[in-house]
């Protein structure tokens, strides 16, 4: 017996060793290993080196994975295109390219590779992927069977059958989009409330629930005080100085909340700085810099892509009445760039896009 307890020791402390070996290699934060329970994976968005946070709104949940890519992968660079992503992507999921919906692509800082969330098959039964790209055009799985992460559930979510009055799924916009900043991630999105429409900002690594600041603006295209039209995709930006979040609604203003502002519990108006465009859906947002100045790069389904100057966005005054076409910041359509659906940064000076062509395409530009 005295043997068989020793060799037990011996075995556990070379498990323990292991575990710690294996430990170190894991971002701070993530405090789980196994199988995280994704229900879908659609917002994503990258926070300290490693680490990839996913959106699952039919879970009402987030996650954050730890991803380690393959040392043989090439980042991507200017000049890269990559036709049929979306057949190519059904293929290594077994199916075909009209069975997926691809949802978000962001590009993990430092390694330069695409990370795309995808749904296979429709409805509540579809099942959620990530896939990983690099330079040369390969296409991975992302591992979600043993993998490090951590998960946060999102507070008063609407019930997962519940639907609005067009019979579309209220769960599937309990999130909307994501972005971190300064330990923070923030997430819009909707709630069950009667003020629906939420900002809400968990910081990391997390440590409770999410702490939700209930939204309102002033829809200039509709004329009225909007409370329950979530935020469809916003950046964390510096306005005069401030921590700010930029977003976009559907039809479409445009809007600033100072992040001061995003308190539990409360509720606060945007301030709305520009009207783009009524019957449009904003789809996807970058600020950059160039030449000294900034702007923003904001890709729609009805209206093109937008580059929008930020430089006065500070001394910008608020629109407080009905503005049947555009008014407030001003911008340019860039005529070059046609179904553009998502867009992330690619380093300082270009962005990868993902391109509506007959299928979709993956290509990078230079930001204009």
């Amino acid at each position: 017996m005295a043997c068989v307890l020793t060799h037990a020791r011996v075995g556990g402390l070379w498990l323990a060793l292991a575990g710690i070996a294996a430990a170190a290699d894991v971002p701070a934060g993530l405090d789980k290993v196994g199988k995280p329970d994704l229900k879908s994976a659609q917002a994503l968005a990258f926070g300290p080196k490693g680490i990839l946070f996913v959106g699952d709104p039919m879970g009402a949940q987030i996650f954050a994975l730890g991803v380690t890519p393959p040392a043989s992968a090439a980042p991507i660079g200017p000049g890269f295109k990559l036709e049929g992503v979306d057949t190519k992507i059904a293929a290594l999921l077994g199916t075909k390219a009209d069975d997926i919906t691809i949802h978000d692509v962001v590009v993990e800082p430092g390694t330069n590779l695409a990370y795309v969330s995808v749904s296979r098959g429709r409805g509540p039964s579809a099942e959620p992927a990530l896939v990983r790209v690099d330079g040369r055009g390969n296409i991975t799985p992302v591992p979600l069977d043993n993998v490090p992460y951590a998960k946060v559930t999102i507070s008063n979510a609407p019930p997962a059958d519940a639907k609005d009055k067009r019979g579309q799924s209220l769960r599937a916009g309990v999130i909307t989009d994501l972005a971190y900043m300064d330990g923070k991630l923030f997430i819009a999105g909707l709630s069950n409330e009667e003020f629906a429409s939420k900002l809400r900002s968990i910081e990391f690594p997390f440590k409770g629930s999410d702490t939700a600041t209930s939204v309102e603006i002033f829809h200039t295209n509709h004329n009225a005080v909007e409370t329950r039209s979530p935020v469809r995709t916003f950046v964390p930006f510096n306005v005069g100085g401030e921590p700010q979040i930029l977003a976009a609604y559907t039809c479409t203003p445009l809007v600033t909340f100072p992040v001061s502002a995003l308190k539990p519990g409360t509720k606060v108006r945007g301030k709305t700085v520009a009207e783009l465009g009524n019957r449009n859906t904003p789809l996807d947002m970058i600020v950059y810099e160039k030449d000294g100045k900034q702007f923003l790069l904001l890709a729609n389904t009805a209206r093109g892509v937008m580059k929008i100057s930020a430089e006065n966005l500070d001394k910008q005054p608020a629109l407080t009445e009905r503005v049947s076409g555009t008014a407030g910041l001003p911008y340019e359509t860039i005529e070059s760039l046609k179904g553009v659906e998502q867009l992330d940064k690619l380093g300082d000076s270009h962005a990868l896009l993902l391109v509506r062509s007959g299928g979709l395409d993956l290509e990078v530009i230079a930001l204009p």
